[in-house]
């Protein structure tokens, strides 16, 4: 599974990171989110997908 987040649409609430700390990432400058890696560990989907539910900008994206 792949996980991108759109950085024109992540707007910083940090839902992602709190449902899935290892696998987001924010930004120092605006707090916004990028993935630690592209492609998701088996182990963090389900976080991840939670996350993907969670984000009120709709800004990620996961692809299987």
């Amino acid at each position: 599974m792949k996980v991108r987040v759109d950085s024109e649409r992540c707007q910083g609430h940090t839902l992602c990171s709190m449902i899935a700390p290892d696998s987001f990432e924010l930004s120092d400058i605006d707090g916004t989110a990028s993935p630690v890696n592209e492609i998701v560990p088996p182990d963090q989907e389900d976080a991840v997908r939670e996350a993907v539910q969670s984000c009120p900008e709709q800004a990620i994206s996961i692809e299987e």
